[in-house]
């Protein structure tokens, strides 16, 4: 969860999450500075910064990313060295036929790429993908936390 949450675009972010691996969180490339980036550029970026929820749950770690309009065989969850969740795909651009007159084009396309360090109570060997209606689901179950024993001492008198 961000520190100032409104301050860049007025939704939440991990600009200042220490967990998040990607280059896309820095402040420069959330819309609220998309004045100073070109239309076609803009368009790349708005779907190469995929945007994906992080929450944590008691039982895990949830990542949720809209993807509308992506199959599950164009998107890709991997676990890098047992500590980073990567999620990448590709949207391909329609093509055009000679005949077509494009009036605006403003559905994004390419390639994206987000990276998540996942916490030390990750439960690595356990996650779990689900694509329902253009929503990517990944869960990272957690491992239990074991509470330390606490053994009475009986104090005998002298």
């Amino acid at each position: 969860m961000s520190i100032i949450p409104s301050f860049f675009g007025g939704r939440r972010t991990n600009v200042f999450d220490p967990f998040s691996l990607d280059i896309w969180d820095h402040p420069f490339f959330n819309t609220s500075f998309s004045s100073v980036i070109p239309a076609g550029v803009r368009e790349t970026l708005a779907f190469a910064n995929a945007q994906i929820d992080w929450k944590e749950t008691p039982e895990a770690h949830a990542f949720k990313a809209d993807l509308p309009g992506l199959k599950k065989e164009e998107v890709k969850v991997e676990l890098q060295e047992d500590k980073i969740l990567q999620i990448s795909g590709e949207r391909t651009r329609e093509k055009e036929e000679k005949n077509d007159k494009w009036h605006r084009v403003e559905r994004s396309s390419g390639k994206f790429l987000r990276r998540f360090m996942l916490p030390e109570n990750a439960k690595v060997d356990e996650v779990k993908a689900q694509m329902e209606n253009g929503v990517l689901t990944v869960t990272v179950p957690k491992k239990e936390v074991k509470k330390p024993e606490v053994k009475a001492i009986d104090i005998s008198a002298n």
